[in-house]
């Protein structure tokens, strides 16, 4: 058993749980060796699922081209075209996926899985590009109208359309939240939407039918704004994870609690996570542990932490920085619970961490974590080191203006 001793005044023995030789060492490789399989697995059902989506638009395309050209619908006819770029849609998913499979190299170390985020960018693209064009057809039908001429076929095919379009929208969204693929809940996204434009394509026929009042052209422009809004809103969903989002809230407070539930760790902060496609993530945080660890206890407890971590989120800590806090000088603690009492005080503030007085040296240093809603980040943090100058007249005070990536 290896231990952090404290000092006689601290009064307590920390004990760190060994690493069991190799045995651990076997199972994170084990580990790997899982992850790449369920990866692995990941791409074929992406792969498969796209193919399906092409084998029913490129289908579906065929019945409404035919039926939009017998019955001169622009209505019937936008919609086969707009599954034709639905399944270029899926095709880009598969080669999206294919490229994000490679393994990592020298020029790209960290792998390929942002080119997933790139291909869903693509469909997004594509999206708009078809609500674009139909938008300028139907604005053609409006200034030159042409009269529709529907029969009891068109109409049980376009029905059918609508149906086949419904199952495939929530078949593929299904399968792309459960194998996180943006590339996939945005193709049935747009499937569903299709459903909606088939299904109002069918309600102006009838209408015309009935009425003899014609307007699918009008119809097919208001569809068409709707299509280019759902375009924007994926494109813009996908910048945004492109640029880097802050990490999600349940991953982030997963690992902390893994982190925390080792007896030598007295907290855990700084979780910095960077994104490299789906599912992929490296990452880094600070640990806060006694004064009294040595370097090979803390070598000890940094591999065990990271091998845990891996094992249980599939997160690869590339650095774990460390705080230590007092354990033999009594005044530190008085002065760390006045400081913090003072600090909590400021609205703006969300913590403060890694508190430690060096006696020797006469300096007193912490992190204060200053949320994004401040007005003036800057401001907050210079009004605590005057505050803490004023307490501690004979200390050199030491605060770092700190960020929590992971703030909900």
């Amino acid at each position: 058993m290896t231990i952090c001793a404290a000092g006689k005044t601290g009064g307590m023995e920390i004990a760190m749980n060994k690493l069991q030789g190799y045995s651990e060492l076997i199972t994170a490789d084990n580990h790997e060796k899982k992850a790449f399989d369920e990866a692995r697995s990941r791409g074929k059902t992406i792969v498969r699922t796209s193919v399906i989506g092409i084998l029913a638009n490129v289908f579906l395309a065929i019945f409404k081209a035919v039926v939009g050209f017998i019955s001169g619908s622009i209505a019937i006819m936008l919609d086969a075209v707009n599954n034709i770029s639905d399944a270029g849609s899926s095709l880009v998913t598969i080669i999206g996926t294919k490229l994000a499979q490679k393994q990592p190299d020298r020029k790209h170390p960290f792998g390929h899985g942002r080119v997933e985020y790139l291909s869903a960018m693509i469909i997004a693209v594509l999206v708009m590009y078809a609500g674009l064009t139909s938008f300028m057809e139907s604005i053609r039908k409006i200034i030159d109208p042409k009269t529709p001429d529907y029969s009891t076929a068109s109409l049980v095919i376009v029905a059918a359309a609508v149906l086949v379009k419904i199952l495939l929208g929530r078949y593929v969204k299904r399968i792309g939240e459960k194998v996180n693929s943006d590339s996939l809940i945005n193709s049935g996204k747009d499937a569903l939407m299709d459903s909606i434009i088939s299904a109002s394509t069918l309600v102006a026929a009838i209408i015309y039918i009935v009425s003899k009042v014609s307007l699918e052209a009008w119809l097919a422009a208001v569809i068409s704004i709707v299509i280019i809004k759902s375009g924007v809103d994926m494109l813009r969903e996908t910048i945004s994870q492109l640029l880097g989002e802050r990490a999600d809230s349940e991953l982030a407070r997963g690992i902390k609690e893994t982190v925390n539930s080792f007896p030598q760790v007295r907290g855990v902060y700084d979780l910095v996570l960077n994104n490299y496609g789906p599912d992929t993530f490296n990452g880094s945080l600070h640990v806060e542990v006694p004064d009294t660890c040595t370097a090979a206890e803390l070598d000890e407890l940094l591999r065990t932490i990271t091998i845990k971590v891996l094992q249980e989120h599939n997160v690869i800590l590339t650095a774990i920085g460390v705080y230590s806090y007092n354990t033999k000088h009594n005044e530190a603690f008085r002065m760390e619970e006045r400081i913090r009492e003072m600090v909590s005080r400021y609205k703006d503030v969300i913590q403060m961490h890694g508190f430690y007085v060096n006696e020797e040296r006469k300096t007193i240093r912490f992190d204060v974590v200053i949320s994004f809603d401040a007005d003036d980040r800057g401001k907050v943090y210079e009004q605590i080191c005057r505050e803490v100058t004023a307490m501690y007249p004979d200390y050199t005070p030491q605060i770092a203006m700190d960020t929590d990536f992971s703030e909900s």
